[in-house]
């Protein structure tokens, strides 16, 4: 069925979900470019409608958008052009404290680290009914066509789900004393205080680094406190920023050349979690606002 496309009034309709579309995707995907592009594919189905075809079109446009989401999702296991341990989540760095509408924006926008990182770990129905239920309050009675089950068994889904997510650690601590702690780990890093920086380490920190090599993985705070004081030798600029949300740093070379991400998640005054990017290829897709003087 072709129809003649969607009118006006359809199209504005359209427009009116956008937002919240692209949200659910996001969520679903962890990429802002992949989550256009589910929206997209519902703009096209939509258009291929009968006229007054839909009744609900909020409901008709999350079940599409969520259909597309896990095939996309089903489609990344089978064929997985990175593999899990390799992906990157999509990174928002913003200029801290910069206070730029557009900063604001991107920011809002965001999904922590932490929760983007567990939400790859979630089987595609899991995540599509731990998203709609517990981020967007869309009932399961609603949710379980999506998936082809039944209200009870969605349930169980985001129930399941929601228990991961609550297994992992989520940053504690505000903004201010995010930075401080980030700060006090940099400054320790800087002055070869190996005692210092395991006064800001979770005994069980992880860091992640994202390298032209492939990924690069240190667990414990002895490890990570080693890494960190040879990292904090070279001549570097590093000026502070925000990576969705969490306090990190932007660094440059004594030539100006960008040289890596790096972000922290902090809980209870310690640092759990660090990822850090340095492969070019990796950065250089990434929209960086902050920049030396």
């Amino acid at each position: 069925m072709t129809g003649s496309g969607p009118d006006r009034a359809v199209a504005e309709a359209f427009e009116q979900q956008r937002g919240r579309l692209v949200a659910v995707a996001h969520r679903m995907l962890g990429s802002r470019a992949d989550a256009e592009d589910a929206v997209q594919e519902a703009w096209l189905r939509l258009a291929r409608q009968e006229p007054g075809a839909v009744d609900n079109l909020a409901g008709w446009l999350t079940t599409v958008v969520g259909r597309v989401c896990i095939d996309v999702l089903r489609s990344r296991r089978v064929r997985p052009e990175v593999s899990y341990e390799d992906r990157l989540p999509e990174l928002v760095v913003t200029e801290e404290g910069g206070g730029a509408p557009e900063d604001d924006a991107l920011l809002a926008e965001s999904v922590g680290l932490a929760l983007l990182v567990v939400l790859e770990t979630l089987r595609p129905t899991e995540r599509l009914a731990f998203v709609l239920h517990d981020m967007f309050a869309v009932p399961f009675a609603d949710i379980g066509p999506i998936i082809g089950r039944s209200a009870d068994a969605t349930k169980m889904l985001a129930s399941r789900a929601r228990r991961k997510v609550q297994d992992t650690q989520r940053p504690t601590d505000g903004r201010k004393e995010q930075r401080a702690v980030v700060d006090a780990f940099l400054a320790a890093a800087r002055s070869g205080d190996f005692e210092g920086l395991l006064r800001v380490l979770d005994p069980d920190v992880a860091w992640r680094s994202y390298t032209a090599r492939g990924v690069l993985v240190r667990v414990g705070a002895a490890e990570v406190a080693e890494r960190a004081q040879r990292g904090a030798r070279a001549a570097v600029t590093a000026r502070p920023a925000l990576v969705n949300g969490d306090a990190g740093v932007v660094v440059w070379g004594a030539n100006g050349r960008l040289l890596g991400v790096m972000a922290c998640t902090v809980v209870d005054g310690r640092i759990v979690e660090v990822l850090s990017v340095s492969d070019p290829r990796r950065l250089a897709s990434m929209n960086l606002p902050v920049r030396p003087e």
